[in-house]
């Protein structure tokens, strides 16, 4: 192999932080030379302005200085023109149209997690969950539903120097999730003008229908193991566009131990199999915690996590004959303390029982993946 071979090897492996691929796949490598030991690569951008471009030359430069023989690297970065650009969009739309990637025959498993009512923490586990996934070796995806109420990017400390959730990068009618411990995410809060970033959104049904259906078609996630959708409270005009959009998704209910939570919980649960989706199982939240001096504090109750999973058993809500209850969350100053931090405790402390308890739940998705997985990394060996 020539230096100059060599060093177009190392400079097309190099991947684009956001569309995760390699230069060469993507077609940004635009030039490479070499003049005795100088190597002179040119770089194709996706867009200007790109916000990956400081990453993106300083890697390049690093690949190519790495070939022995090569003593001194120049880059030269550019742009892709309108029609490099919409070449692209096809490749990686996989040539197809401007169409909705996760329908009935996806390998991709949709998970949304919903609740009955609001304030039991769904949002917090769902971060945490997408992470511990994240961890186990799968390639996760995460949708803020929530419109009116939406928390992730600030659970996931998808956070910019202002304060704000970054934006995501556009590739002509392409968006570019943002990335959060190894978790791609969109949410209605990355959108907000930014000299407004405490407004309301104060939408109904059709452009919470349009929303919607925005993340799951202009959105590139790639080839995702798992996709989590965090739902909005209650059994709205989002619950039934993500029935409509997504009927087969399995759903998976949080709730708390008290009796005013997991009755309204169950509503959420069959108002998604009225929609053909399936009750995969229930998460309960807020659970006894273990004081130090041993005591047990039960501020919620107790048995109400049970209680939603054989009211829904009894329901049918399951193709299965059950719904399990998957995990117990206990209450948790670290769960809490990491959702206020953007640093998700199963990251931060994985010894807390909260995070412990949130592990076994994403093992259990894991072990009960079914055909939605087969055929990509599984099994996957916990952490």
């Amino acid at each position: 192999m020539s230096l100059q071979d060599a060093v177009g090897a190392a400079v097309g492996a190099v991947s684009d932080p956001e569309l995760r691929r390699p230069l060469a796949e993507l077609d940004m490598v635009r030039d490479v030379s070499v003049d005795g030991a100088q190597a002179r690569i040119e770089i194709a951008l996706t867009i200007v302005g790109c916000p990956a471009s400081d990453r993106i030359e300083r890697e390049v430069r690093d690949a190519a200085a790495s070939v022995d023989g090569i003593d001194e690297v120049e880059v030269v970065l550019g742009v892709m023109s309108r029609a490099e650009r919409a070449a692209l969009t096809e490749r990686l739309r996989g040539g197809r149209t401007r169409t909705m990637p996760f329908g009935p025959d996806t390998l991709t498993r949709i998970i949304a997690v919903t609740s009955g009512k609001g304030g039991v923490g769904k949002s917090t586990l769902t971060a945490n969950l997408a992470v511990a996934l994240a961890e186990r070796g799968l390639s996760v995806g995460l949708i803020d539903a929530d419109v009116h109420g939406f928390s992730i990017p600030a659970l996931l400390g998808l956070t910019e120097a202002d304060g704000l959730p970054p934006q995501p990068t556009r590739i002509d009618d392409l968006m570019l999730p943002p990335v959060a411990y190894g978790v791609k995410t969109i949410s209605i809060g990355m959108f907000l003008p930014r000299d407004q970033p405490a407004a309301a959104v104060a939408w109904r049904g059709p452009m919470l229908h349009r929303t919607v259906q925005q993340f799951l078609t202009d959105v590139f996630f790639g080839d995702l193991d798992i996709l989590l959708l965090d739902m909005p409270p209650g059994t709205g005009d989002i619950a039934i566009s993500v029935g409509q959009l997504l009927p087969h998704a399995e759903v998976l209910v949080v709730t708390t131990p008290q009796t005013a939570a997991s009755d309204v919980a169950v509503r959420s649960g069959l108002v998604a199999g009225q929609t053909g989706q399936r009750v995969i199982g229930v998460v309960e939240n807020m659970a006894a915690m273990t004081l130090p001096d041993g005591s047990v504090l039960d501020l919620f109750g107790s048995g109400g996590g049970e209680a939603v999973a054989q009211a829904l058993s009894r329901a049918g809500a399951a193709a299965e004959s059950t719904v399990p209850l998957l995990g117990s969350v206990p209450l948790s100053v670290g769960l809490r303390r990491g959702g206020d931090e953007g640093v998700p405790v199963v990251v931060r402390d994985p010894d807390d029982p909260a995070a412990r308890a949130i592990d076994a739940v994403a093992d259990a998705l894991v072990r009960t993946a079914g055909r939605r997985l087969a055929g990509r990394r599984l099994p996957v060996t916990p952490r």
